[in-house]
């Protein structure tokens, strides 16, 4: 079984990697989330977050993010490599765990082909 662990090196914190994908304009959504999407060069998918004040207090923003990373640990292996991944939410309700995978999966394939 590959390692699964989410590690500093899948994170994305540097400002400019944020604002590179913003300004690529690459992007796809649904009803709960908006991906955006950035080459990197690197062996591996990276992941962003960002999570405004408008969803809620810190609880619910803390909520979403907990649940993010973990549909991006689980499912890695099925992102495509080599991608920056800055996930935005769109609602204040978090969806399931299980779909918010296949969510990601689903959007960060669309992104990665455009």
């Amino acid at each position: 079984m590959p390692d699964q662990r989410f590690l500093p090196q899948y994170r994305i914190r540097n400002t400019g990697d944020f604002q590179r994908a913003y300004r690529r304009r690459r992007s796809a959504a649904c009803p709960s989330i908006l991906v955006f999407g950035h080459p990197n060069g690197l062996p591996y998918p990276r992941l962003g977050l960002s999570a405004s004040r408008k969803l809620g207090g810190a609880v619910v923003r803390n909520r979403w993010k907990r649940l993010l990373r973990e549909a991006f640990r689980l499912s890695r292996e099925q992102l495509p490599p080599g991608v920056d991944l800055i996930v935005v939410p769109r609602v204040s309700v978090p969806p399931p765990l299980v779909s918010l995978q296949e969510s990601l999966v689903r959007l960060a394939g669309r992104v990665a082909r455009n």
